[in-house]
């Protein structure tokens, strides 16, 4: 991206937000433009400073992550959500991604893990760290088995693995041997099939059904 990523950091934690600014702000193409513990003073940032991305906890005292998640989205859908919590039980990652948000890491997460999840959901991508897609598809929803509700086609299921290991659309393409724009086509349907609105909703899907080895 050549223009700057704009954050804003929720979290009730002070000295977790001034430390994450202070990582932040040593990186040229991340502008830290806000942050709050308060969901009021978290909306108003968002609404005077149109961020791309959202840092936010789950645990706020007497804001609650997971709502003020689903309240950003019914509002401003076009804002990411990344998830930055000390929680990785799955029932936590399956509650804000039902909420809306596109990426979810850990507290303990290094720096660059860190710059590489909010770049890739300012890209519109979804980004699981390794731990919770680790602790996904170890404590995945038991089902006796998949959904058969909803016929996908082998494609579809290749398609939908690739996205749910976090590859790009051009990755996939260049997996499967196929052009970009077809990708692309793959994607639309699946989100219609299946009836969710973003990737996240795809990747829950997978995991749902245990379509992740």
């Amino acid at each position: 991206m050549n223009t700057k990523i704009k954050v804003i950091i929720a979290d009730d934690h002070k000295m977790f937000r001034d430390g994450l600014k202070a990582l932040l702000s040593k990186e040229k193409l991340i502008d830290v433009c806000g942050d709050s513990d308060n969901e009021i003073e978290i909306m108003n940032l968002i609404k005077e400073k149109s961020p791309e991305v959202v840092l936010m906890d789950i645990d706020m005292g007497e804001t609650n992550g997971i709502d003020l998640t689903r309240r950003i989205k019914s509002h401003y859908s076009g804002i990411n959500v990344l998830a930055i919590s000390m929680h990785g039980d799955q029932e936590y990652v399956i509650k804000m991604l039902e909420a809306g948000a596109m990426g979810y890491i850990l507290k303990n997460s290094g720096k660059e893990e860190v710059l590489t999840a909010i770049k890739s959901i300012a890209n519109g991508e979804t980004y699981l760290s390794q731990e919770v897609s680790k602790c996904l598809m170890l404590n995945a929803i038991q089902k006796s088995k998949p959904s058969t509700d909803i016929p996908l086609t082998k494609r579809e299921v290749e398609v939908l693995q690739l996205i749910s290991q976090e590859f790009s659309n051009a990755e996939i393409a260049n997996k499967l041997f196929v052009s970009t724009r077809t990708i692309d086509t793959h994607r639309r349907n699946l989100m219609e099939k299946l009836a969710v609105k973003n990737t996240a909703g795809l990747v829950k899907y997978a995991f749902r059904n245990k379509l992740i080895e």
